[in-house]
């Protein structure tokens, strides 16, 4: 289906969300909701077609005043000038419609589960690992986003061994979802008296937020084992068998929580847990599909592939994906110029998105 023609079906498809909407869909609360969200999601691509429309047939109307030998010299002259400016706009309007109509990934507008591991490299990695999850910190409080620890376990000396938190606002998971995989340092450590320079890694998963209609998990499909919580070398923190672990039989998936004193807690964290890994399953087996047809995986969000190396003697951030290096590694661990990697990298993932979408449109023709 060429450009002219997935406009029009837009248009059709908005008229009829409209019609059924005022025609009775109201009695069903559900249904209007969907419908409601759905003509929401397409009222600025409609805004765009119109405003291109209207470009299109001013153009017509000023050709048809140049092409009037009865058009004075003067007006002519402005008429080809506002004609020569409204063409050089239309490929910029074309192109952000087609943005508009690239497939939505039905998770961006998610919260997300962060997850942070230390990875090679013993008490540096867990170091890293710190500072990775300090800038997401500062990253969520840039986007005015609240985080919820569900489970940690630290170093005692300022590393983290893992940690999962739960990140709730505006379009968290559209913007971190390409965090997923391994992110690589390259500095001396505080304990290295020879000022060698060490490599270590964390590694980094960003699980979109499930809701129970998302993903249903049949009671049958769980076995839940409660145990008693126990801190750094085996000492009770605990009086009581809260600690829950909870594994999904058909998947093998295992999740413990320990964190929460009562019982009830750590099950419904691990359960929130449980729903984004079976989710992102689901999501992952969906886009190795799509993505076997196209070069580039930006968004795999392969948690074994490195993605990133922050290089501190340098002062630079490499993403490996793209190629994109920022000698800003301060501003970046500080949350102030992450935005900069995520907005190239989501441009990266549009094109190779529209690319494919034109090669699939010669193909057809």
């Amino acid at each position: 289906m060429n450009l002219a023609a997935s406009l029009d079906a837009v248009l059709t498809r908005h008229d009829e969300i409209e019609a059924q909407m005022a025609a009775g869909a109201a009695g069903d609360p559900g249904e209007f909701a969907r419908l409601s969200k759905e003509y929401a999601d397409l009222e600025p691509v409609v805004a765009g077609i119109r405003a291109l429309k209207a470009a299109q047939a001013e153009m017509a109307d000023l050709a048809e005043l140049i092409a009037d030998p009865e058009t004075d010299a003067e007006m002519r002259e402005m008429a080809e000038a506002e004609f020569l400016d409204l063409k050089s706009g239309i490929p910029e309007m074309e192109l952000r419609l087609q943005r508009l109509l690239l497939p939505k990934d039905e998770a961006d507008a998610k919260n997300a589960i962060l997850e942070v591991r230390a990875g090679t490299g013993g008490d540096e990695a867990a170091l890293f690992a710190a500072d990775l999850y300090r800038m997401y910190q500062r990253y969520a409080e840039k986007h005015g986003w609240s985080m919820e620890a569900l489970q940690a376990s630290d170093t005692g000396i300022g590393g983290i061994k893992e940690v999962q938190v739960s990140i709730t606002g505006r379009n968290v998971f559209s913007r971190l979802k390409y965090e997923s995989g391994v992110h690589r340092v390259q500095r001396v450590p505080e304990t290295e008296s020879s000022g060698r320079i060490h490599t270590s890694a964390a590694t980094v998963a960003v699980l979109p937020e499930a809701e129970e209609v998302d993903i249903a998990i049949a009671d049958s499909d769980l076995r839940i084992d409660i145990y008693r919580s126990s801190g750094p070398g085996g000492q009770s923190v605990n009086t009581t068998d809260s600690a829950v672990r909870i594994t999904h039989v058909p998947t093998g998936i295992v999740v413990a929580i320990q964190d929460e004193k009562s019982q009830h807690k750590n099950k419904a964290k691990a359960l929130k847990i449980l729903r984004a890994r079976l989710y992102e399953a689901e999501r992952a087996a969906r886009h190795a599909e799509r993505a076997a047809a196209r070069k580039s995986q930006v968004g795999s969000g392969d948690r074994s592939e490195r993605i990133r190396t922050y290089n501190f003697p340098q002062g630079r951030v490499t993403d490996h994906r793209i190629g994109l290096t920022l000698y800003k590694i301060d501003q970046v661990l500080a949350g102030e110029a992450l935005d900069e990697i995520v907005d190239a990298l989501t441009a990266h993932d549009e094109a190779e998105r529209l690319a494919a979408v034109g090669e699939e449109a010669s193909a057809a023709d």
